[in-house]
């Protein structure tokens, strides 16, 4: 009897070689899950499981690209400050963009960070200097060239007070807040802040 002939390692019963992983793009799915997902549901309730999933990746993956959660976490704060330096309040082209983009995508972590602390002392400190590098620290600038009076405390309540109408807003309890039109809305934030 003739030897079998050898086949080729896709036959049936065989398994297919495996896939040849590539770094780089499934660190960068993890990072773009994981934002996805903090601005979703905040850090807390967001799970590295979830993050795999969405991802399409191992879990077990966060770990060896990033650490941990948290790490995670900053990362994710830090590709945003790459794109999104935040500007003084009383710059309309940037207020009209910070409130579209909550209103596209919500409020991310750094958003989240003015109304609910993060049970990760890392996450709390990471989102906490990224609030305060992008919105309290170009108010508090602004007040204390100005010469007014305290100036961080000034800078605090504004920022509070524009998280609290993007959160009110996004959250739709107050109707008419919620149904504003960004054109009309405007104004009367700017005026808020004033």
């Amino acid at each position: 009897m003739p030897p079998k002939p050898e086949q080729p390692a896709h036959a049936a019963g065989a398994r297919p070689a495996p896939r040849r992983r590539d770094a780089a793009a499934s660190r960068e799915r993890l990072l773009t899950a994981a934002g996805e997902l903090f601005g979703e549901r905040g850090y807390d309730r967001t799970t590295a499981r979830d993050i795999g999933e969405r991802a399409g990746v191992d879990p077990s993956m966060i770990a060896r690209y990033f650490g941990s959660k948290a790490e995670l976490f900053i990362a994710v704060l830090r590709a945003e400050s790459d794109t999104d330096t935040f500007a003084d309040l009383f710059d309309d082209k940037r207020l009209a963009g910070l409130i579209g983009r909550i209103d596209r995508q919500g409020p991310g972590p750094v958003t989240q960070v003015a109304v609910r602390p993060y049970a990760d002392p890392a996450a709390q400190a990471a989102a906490a200097e990224e609030l305060d590098r992008r919105i309290v620290a170009p108010l508090r600038d602004r007040f204390s060239r100005a010469d007014e009076e305290n100036p961080a405390l000034r800078a605090e309540l504004l920022t509070a007070a524009f998280v609290g109408v993007a959160l009110a807003r996004r959250a739709g309890t107050l109707a008419h807040l919620a149904a504003a039109d960004p054109g009309t809305l405007l104004p009367l934030v700017r005026r808020l802040l004033s």
